[in-house]
């Protein structure tokens, strides 16, 4: 049986104006700002006037550490919406915009997959409605007034060698990570090395998604560390005087946007950081918006649950005051036989032990899950390559770890597919059943919060850091930021900080290699092993297959 690609399933959608999709929220069309006929941005006025109401049940989808084989986190967070709706919920999606490097490297699109997408899937993954480029834009002319401050005086005796912000680009592009800047003589500045990140590990991007209006987004703007002088001082960005320009650039980009799903249901698209190496939400305004207005809110965090979940539960939820009743965990039984150590090439037997050898990876994931107080279940995402048993294996693993596995077939299906698992997750949402907390306290030091996730939600025997590093920590507690929650940046492969390492290690290190205090944002990042806050392009990137066929569409996303 041949199956249609995702880009000609959405090409098929039978859409609707987005204001009947904003009408089943209880959004007037006078408070969305159309981008076209089929995405809009809703108004900060109508936002305001929700506060006081009461909050849905928010319902988290996280997944395994991600494989080549797939997992399918986006495509189940869209077809559990759907599958709520179909019951007579009343239900609304969050999730991510997608970034333009991943989706010419690695990925080639990121609006879930099948019948459980969200449209319109050409403009979600290339451009949108901006969003990235404002935050590129004001990231950008905050490192261009920083070097001219230096270059007309320096009144704020900025130390050029400890030049702290970096430029961005919304790209891979491995070239840029590091560079010397201003050369070519007096008139081009004073050269000093540097380099760029990409979009999506901007504090600004952080910040965007942090913040809880345009008040809070300017403060936490004036709040970005950039630089400190000869005797160590912070220069902040309001010292620079950016913010007030940064925040213009970002008013628009502030409105969460909405679109519709393949079923003509409301989904909130909005912010975009990376959990490897950022916080991996979408937007607290965006969430804290859909909550006020869908009785569910189904959203998702990146890449596997020791990074996204994880910082969904320690930090976004401790800075937006929201809480899960429910977390979803997306698995699949291609995946389980990758971890038990099959090649991609060989997924399409059966073969039920690998199955079962994989599981301690999914298992390790539903204990440190239960251990922030929320109940769990696990969606198997179905493929057509699945067997019974196999299948069966993956329940019955999840059985004995006093969970419940879920077959779920929203990409084959959509909604009718996702019925069972939308059924159970109103069920368990509806009966309070979680008690959530973080799991370290707001005044643990910092290293120990690093600890705390490295040894419970890791299993590494130890955090190894530097006398450099451990003083740095130290310096920012004395300067007020110890209370902060820690960001850890590293492989989303793995548990460990070794991509190849599947399953569930235990008696690895955790080597970090850098600290970064991002102030405005409000979390401190660690920078564990090899990870790189600029990607690269793979060796065959998905650019090379994107482009417009004769009848001018875009051919190659998916």
């Amino acid at each position: 049986m041949s199956y249609k690609s995702d880009i000609e399933i959405a090409r098929e959608a039978n859409k609707k104006p987005i204001q009947e999709i904003g009408a089943k929220l209880g959004i007037p069309s006078a408070d969305l700002l159309p981008f076209g006929h089929d995405k809009a941005k809703v108004s900060a006025e109508f936002i305001k006037a929700q506060r006081g109401k009461e909050d849905g049940k928010l319902i988290l989808v996280t997944a395994i550490n991600p494989t080549p084989a797939g997992e399918g986190k986006t495509t189940t967070t869209v077809g559990l919406g759907d599958g709520l709706n179909a019951l007579g919920k009343n239900a609304a999606v969050c999730i991510r915009e997608a970034s333009l490097g991943p989706c010419f490297g690695m990925k080639g699109g990121a609006a879930g997959g099948g019948y459980a997408q969200v449209v319109p899937m050409e403009e979600m993954n290339l451009h949108f409605t901006g969003d990235f480029h404002a935050i590129t834009s004001a990231h950008n002319l905050l490192s261009a007034m920083i070097d001219n401050h230096i270059y007309w005086g320096n009144a704020l005796e900025i130390d050029q060698r400890r030049v702290v912000w970096r430029r961005v680009v919304d790209m891979n592009d491995r070239a840029l990570r590091d560079i010397v800047t201003s050369l070519g003589g007096v008139s081009n500045g004073f050269p000093r090395q540097s380099g760029f990140d990409i979009t999506v590990a901007s504090e600004v991007m952080a910040i965007l998604c942090l913040a809880l209006d345009m008040d809070d987004l300017q403060k936490r703007l004036g709040d970005i560390i950039v630089a400190y002088t000869r005797e160590r001082k912070p220069v902040y960005a309001r010292d620079i005087k950016a913010d007030g320009a940064m925040a213009v650039l970002l008013q628009q980009a502030m409105q969460p946007n909405l679109v519709q799903t393949l079923e003509n249901n409301p989904a909130f698209v909005h912010g975009g950081p990376f959990a490897n190496i950022a916080h991996g939400c979408n937007s607290v305004i965006a969430t804290t918006t859909a909550l006020k207005l869908a009785d569910y809110v189904v959203t998702e965090a990146g890449f596997g649950a020791d990074l996204g979940a994880e910082k969904f539960l320690n930090i976004k939820c401790r800075k937006a005051g929201i809480a899960p009743s429910v977390v979803v965990l997306v698995a699949t039984v291609r995946a389980m036989k990758m971890n038990g150590g099959v090649a991609k090439a060989d997924l399409g037997p059966e073969n039920v032990q690998a199955v079962k050898d994989g599981c301690p990876n999914l298992g390790r994931h539903i204990e440190n899950l239960k251990s922030f107080g929320v109940p769990v279940v696990v969606a198997i995402n179905h493929f057509v390559t699945d067997t019974d048993a196999e299948v069966q294996a993956v329940k019955d693993f999840v059985a004995a770890q006093g969970s419940e596995a879920i077959l779920s077939k929203h990409w084959e299906f959509g909604s009718k597919g996702s019925a069972e698992l939308a059924t159970r997750v109103a069920e368990i949402a509806d009966a309070d059943m979680a008690n959530f907390a973080p799991i370290y306290p707001d005044d643990m030091p910092l290293f120990e919060k690093m600890e705390t996730i490295a040894k419970r939600i890791y299993r590494a025997d130890e955090v190894i850091a530097d006398k450099k590093i451990r003083d740095q920590l130290r310096q920012w507690e004395d300067q007020g930021y110890g209370n902060l929650p820690v960001c850890m940046a590293k492989t989303q492969y793995s548990f460990s900080t070794d991509p190849a390492l599947r399953g569930a290690p235990t008696g690895h290190s955790v080597p970090v290699r850098e600290v970064r205090l991002a102030a405005g944002a409000g979390f401190i990042v660690a920078v564990c092993g090899d990870i790189m806050t600029m990607p690269g392009l793979p060796r065959v990137p998905s650019a090379e297959a994107i482009m417009l066929n004769d009848e001018g569409q875009i051919d190659g996303l998916f």
